[in-house]
């Protein structure tokens, strides 16, 4: 049997059972209200080398401390919190059906988007020309982020008789779905204890074993026939014995609700979960309130792209949409690099809210404005983290987690040698210049000026701060230096041979650094002059500060090579791999580090690069922008300069992370470049088709998922929020000529664009808002609330 998608009922569907893809398709087909998610495997199957039933709540960590390679090792984790799915199922005299252990006929599994809902149909083989049909339909509720619910309808082909169905709530459950991580302990679950509600309900309550977090979930059994309980150590258990008639359906609907001591406006998360059960109407009535969520959703978030490419990013939305919902802006988290989908990364927060807020911020700015408040309830710590390395300022951490001290781990290990390594990406010092650009970005859009003239504002200072600290002078090259940082490629952790991590100039993080300094002096100069005399008392700023953040801004060093940007200093200087025999010998290299590193070699030693930090700056800045970036640094950059760039490192990429494909789309869409849409393809396929190579099982790659439909939305239009206007610079793109999306830009909410043949269409929804100003690259147009303006593009 193969797999296969429909591209035009907005569903995404599986046909036949593969034991090798159920962790690819757990993930894929993984269902979330911004609240918890819970993981798309069969109700009937435990936690195995195959299947991985995992549930998550946004924000609820857990720090273990393991004996890995004979040291103490400390992690937080996203907890896998009790499994709500059990329900199995078996004849009276039989065994328990599993696609594992009994014979599969026919099974599909359908994820309807439109409606957040999975369903699944398996038929299954009694033998004597018996069979069972099992249909379900699962959702996690998105108008009430705490409830969840699980519809079974069982037919019998061929026979008569007793079904027996057990269903369950699992407190037994570990942290356990990613190999690499096994060595660590897994167990973040304690005291549970089980008990019955009411008949007909039950209830399971533990506690995470270190961040006491207590954790409440019911579970209501209905179905034409008695239901009664039974209580395991780790498990609430309910039966019901159904009679089945030969060609006759038999439902049985499992409702739950999920609490935590987290959740605002409740005191005990047991009784507040028992209530909601308890009160939570029918399946059909809970299915039609969710589906009516599902479309408010869809409406703010419109998206009309033809063809395969429209129906993939359907689905990165999808995933999107339930992973940061409006729900989140109720929560303090941030944007988990792997949704609520896996345990992958252990759930933290890296830079990846820099591919994901710009997309958010068009369409749901409430939540971009919570993603960004809590990294301002993170700011003590992250000032504090600056102190303890003798900065001023906040050093933001490369991985956060629950208070946003810093979660990269001590040790990695690498699958192909067995080996744990220091892991020294904590210097990813540049994440603090993503906060501040998203901070920026999300004011330019959503016209949020209270945000920018409080918490905005004092973050991008810190943030300023820190790097106007960390630059220091080099009387040789007559410019301010950064040192001993990392980049976002990753690979280049130190110079060769080196006893100490960290490389010197790396170019995106200067750049970036002198945009962050010239961003908060422009913020200074614009704020309201009580605004300012509140922020300059707040943080202590002194009168020479700004002079020096001028200074900086203008004199941080870039280095070149051959007529190229250097990643960092030095990067020139190293040797060149050989692709070629590399990619003979191995099938797959985008993972180059953990194969030199298994040879006894470093990545370290050569031009090669996981994603090529320095493209990024051409994903963050426009051209225009980049230019001017470069000009106020003393080094102009033409268009021949940046091409020859792009082109340099275009060979020297082996695309080690899903990120790297996007950002070459992007960059070579904006250059317009033929190969552009190959690399489009790839950030459009990175999960569907687990180019990383099992590692979408592990969890989604958010920041790439959001990524792509901000290319629709941003990079191919060449869409920019700046100066009071939107800014469009289409470019075209043969594979992807015709398409349109909505926006919503400060208060106007649903504004449509279209692209079709050189032709652009903006129809702003009537309001009595003022006019929004329209730049192109030849002319400037004012449409105004009511109005569709259709404008010819230049060639």
């Amino acid at each position: 049997m193969t797999d296969r998608t429909r591209e035009h009922d907005g569903t995404w569907e599986y046909e036949g059972y593969r034991p090798g893809d159920e962790r690819l398709r757990e993930s894929l087909c993984t269902l979330g209200n911004g609240y918890f998610a819970t993981r798309g495997a069969l109700s009937e199957c435990a936690a195995d080398d195959v299947h991985y039933p995992g549930t998550y709540i946004a924000g609820c960590y857990n720090r273990l401390t393991s004996e890995v390679s004979g040291r103490r090792v400390e992690n937080e984790d996203l907890v896998n919190v009790p499994n709500w799915l059990p329900l199995r199922f078996r004849l009276t005299d039989g065994e328990w059906l599993t696609p594992d252990t009994g014979t599969v006929l026919d099974h599909r599994q359908t994820l309807h988007l439109d409606s957040g809902v999975l369903e699944r149909r398996t038929r299954y083989d009694l033998g004597a020309g018996r069979a069972l049909v099992v249909r379900q339909q699962r959702l996690v509720h998105m108008a009430d982020p705490h409830l969840a619910a699980l519809r079974t309808e069982f037919t019998a082909e061929g026979f008569t008789g007793d079904l027996e169905v057990e269903a369950a709530l699992d407190g037994g459950v570990t942290n356990a779905g990613v190999p690499r991580y096994r060595d660590l302990d897994g167990r973040h679950l304690t005291h549970v204890h089980t008990g019955t509600a009411t008949p007909g309900t039950v209830w399971l309550r533990c506690r995470t074993r270190t961040s006491d977090i207590r954790i409440g979930m019911a579970a209501r059994l209905t179905a034409r026939a008695p239901v009664t309980d039974a209580h395991e150590p780790s498990r609430a258990v309910q039966r019901v014995v159904p009679f089945l008639v030969d060609g006759r359906t038999v439902t049985v609907d499992k409702t739950i609700a999920l609490h935590t001591s987290r959740d605002s406006a409740i005191s005990d998360p047991l009784r507040a979960t028992v209530d909601r059960v308890s009160a939570a109407p029918g399946f059909d009535d809970l299915l039609a309130s969710h589906r009516t969520a599902w479309n408010q959703l869809w409406r703010r978030a419109e998206l009309d792209v033809p063809g395969e490419a429209g129906q993939i990013l359907r689905l990165h939305l999808f995933h999107v949409l339930q992973t940061l919902s409006p729900h989140t802006a109720d929560l303090d988290v941030g944007v988990s690099a792997r949704g609520l989908h896996g345990e992958a990364y252990r759930g933290h927060v890296f830079w990846d809210e820099l591919f994901v807020l710009p997309y958010l911020n068009l369409h749901f700015p409430e939540v971009s404005g919570a993603l960004l408040r809590y990294r301002h309830r993170r700011l003590a710590r992250a000032r504090v983290a600056a102190r303890a390395i003798g900065r001023r300022g906040a050093l933001y951490p490369w991985q956060s987690g629950s208070d946003g001290r810093e979660e990269t781990q001590q040790l990695h290990l690498n699958p192909r040698s067995g080996r744990w390594l220091p892991d020294h990406t904590h210097l990813q010092h540049h994440v603090g210049s993503a906060i501040a650009y998203n901070v920026w970005q999300y004011c330019e859009a959503s016209g949020d000026a209270e945000f920018l003239h409080t918490k905005g504002a004092e973050m991008l200072l810190h943030i300023a701060r820190f790097w106007a600290d960390s630059a220091t002078w080099d009387e040789t090259l007559g410019r301010h230096r950064i040192r001993g940082v990392i980049g976002p490629d990753e690979y280049h952790e130190a110079y060769p041979g080196a006893e100490t991590p960290g490389l010197d100039d790396n170019a995106y993080t200067n750049v970036t650094a002198a945009w962050v300094l010239a961003r908060t002096l422009e913020v200074l100069r614009t704020l309201p002059e009580p605004r300012r005399r509140e922020l300059v008392e707040r943080t202590g700023l002194d009168d020479s500060e700004p002079d020096r953040w001028e200074e900086v801004s203008r004199t941080l060093h870039v280095p070149f090579h051959d007529g190229v940007i250097s990643q960092f200093e030095g990067y020139g200087d190293l040797p060149e791999l050989d692709w070629d025999d590399y990619r003979k010998r191995y099938d797959d290299i985008r993972r180059l580090d953990r194969i030199l590193e298994a040879e006894g070699d470093t990545v370290n030693r050569f031009k090669a690069s996981k994603q090529a930090d320095v493209l990024m700056l051409g994903y963050l800045f426009s051209p225009a922008e980049l230019q001017g970036l470069f000009g106020r640094l003393g080094h102009p950059l033409d268009e021949e300069t940046w091409r020859r760039t792009v082109d340099y490192y275009l060979g020297r990429t082996s695309h080690g992370s899903t990120l790297s494909g996007l950002v070459h789309g992007w960059v070579l869409a904006r250059c317009r470049r033929t190969d552009a849409w190959k690399f489009c393809q790839e950030a459009l396929r990175g999960d569907i088709a687990d180019l990383q190579g099992g590692t979408t099982g592990e969890g989604i790659h958010l920041g790439a998922m959001a990524g792509t439909l901000d290319l629709v939305q941003r990079g191919l239009p060449g869409l920019e929020t700046r100066s009071g206007a939107l800014w469009l610079d289409p470019v075209p793109l043969p594979e992807l000529s015709s398409y349109g999306f909505s926006i919503s830009y400060q208060g106007h909410w649903g504004i449509k664009l279209r692209l079709t043949h050189g032709q652009l269409e903006i129809a702003v929804p009537p309001s009595d808002l003022m006019p929004i100003d329209i730049e192109l690259p030849d002319r400037a147009v004012s449409v105004q609330p009511g109005e569709t303006c259709r404008l010819f593009l230049a060639d």
